[in-house]
């Protein structure tokens, strides 16, 4: 076994022109134990909140850093009425979006139908205290799949109409059920507004959805939110919801670095019962990737991730080395550049199964019981489809 279960800072930050600026915006971004974050933010002067500025922006998490700053520097620094228009254009934004949100859910509460905010929507509605600085490109929502259409009808009527931002699905809600969910775009206050629904909680291509939590249980676990009908996954669930989201993104692709404020304020203010989500990654066989989602949060944010977790989640060394060797090589920084070809991409994705034969069942589009000769016809045809889906739909 590695010496450690935690990842080394120093290792993924070392060797980059800009680290100074990398780690001044990794203590503005941190929550936990703030004061001591701030201060080491502080020590770098107030002249830093200029060379700050592009870099924070081109990493998607100005309004962040824009939070941090006030607090750190309260009688001025340089730049201050730009950041502080950076934060409350953001915190208008979240506004409107968060308004649409419980709109959508009184909408649909009427109707017995439980609408439960996913990652950022809803930490920002019912977990941090800063919706400013929740940035986030979209409002993800999950419903039961018995319900969907249902919900569906309702989103339309509030104001939304359905549409796709990606060039392969097509705006279509039938095909949109059949691969987990369905999007919406409205204009609502002067934003344009992006509204997820889904009846998968994940929805990764590399992920199997049997590894996937049942839809049914997260909602019947879900907590009331007050002053709203929106509701939240428990707080074991939405940790590992979380945490599965951040791998499918591989860790570094946009929105990157600011995914990973999604397990540090988790962990922070609805920290999950580590024991049960322990169980739960075994369960469906996804330690490897939870595994970097919340190392990579505690090694960056100083995230409050027990050591104990790290341990019994960490993958075997080989695969641990490569995982992280190619975390360095693609840089967790800068989500505008590309980070994998093609085949790196699926090296990548293959390294985050926790076993060969779930790779394979993953591969064949089946579930690892399937794995049987009697079902080599069908898995043969259902391989070539998961091959085809994986290339076509690629993303950098």
């Amino acid at each position: 076994m590695t010496t450690s279960s935690r990842l080394d800072p120093n290792q993924l930050l070392d060797g980059s022109p800009d680290r100074s600026l990398r780690r001044a915006t990794l203590a503005a971004m941190g929550c936990h134990e703030r004061p001591a974050r701030l201060a080491r933010l502080r020590a770098y002067g107030p002249d830093i909140a200029t060379a700050l500025r592009d870099f924070a922006l081109r990493n998607r998490v100005g309004p962040i850093v824009a939070l941090a700053l006030e607090e750190a520097f309260p009688h001025g620094y340089p730049g201050r009425a730009e950041w502080r228009a950076i934060y409350d254009a953001e915190d208008r934004r979240m506004g409107v979006l968060l308004d649409r949100l419980d709109t959508v859910a009184a909408r649909l509460a009427p109707e017995g139908i439980a609408m439960v905010a996913l990652k950022n929507a809803g930490i920002a509605r019912g977990i941090y205290p800063y919706r400013g600085a929740c940035p986030m490109g979209d409002l993800d929502v999950l419903v039961d799949k018995d319900r969907f259409r249902e919900a569906h009808a309702l989103i339309l009527e509030s104001g939304f109409r359905l549409a796709a931002r990606g060039t392969v699905e097509r705006a279509d809600l039938e095909e949109g059920i059949a691969h987990g969910g369905t999007e919406y775009v409205g204009e609502f206050g002067g934003e344009e507004v992006w509204f997820e629904l889904q009846w998968r909680p994940v929805a990764g291509r590399w992920i199997r959805r049997d590894q996937e939590p049942d839809c049914k249980d997260l909602i019947a676990r879900s907590v009331p939110i007050s002053g709203t009908d929106v509701r939240l996954l428990s707080p074991t669930d939405n940790m590992l919801q979380v945490a599965l989201h951040t791998a499918k993104h591989t860790y570094v692709r946009a929105p990157g670095l600011r995914l990973h404020t999604d397990v540090d304020r988790l962990s922070a203010y609805a920290p999950p019962d580590w024991d049960a989500f322990i169980g739960l990654a075994k369960s469906l066989e996804v330690k490897t990737a939870v595994y970097f989602s919340l190392a990579l949060a505690a090694a960056l944010l100083d995230s409050p991730v027990p050591d104990g977790v790290l341990g019994a989640l960490q993958p075997e060394d080989f695969r641990r080395d490569a995982i992280l060797g190619i975390l360095k090589k693609v840089d967790l920084f800068e989500p505008e550049q590309a980070k994998f070809t093609r085949p790196e991409m699926i090296v990548f994705t293959a390294l985050l199964y926790d076993d060969a034969r779930g790779l394979l069942a993953s591969a064949l589009d089946a579930r690892p019981e399937d794995l049987k000769w009697s079902e080599a016809p069908r898995l043969a045809g259902a391989g070539l489809r998961r091959v085809k889906d994986l290339l076509t739909r690629y993303q950098r």
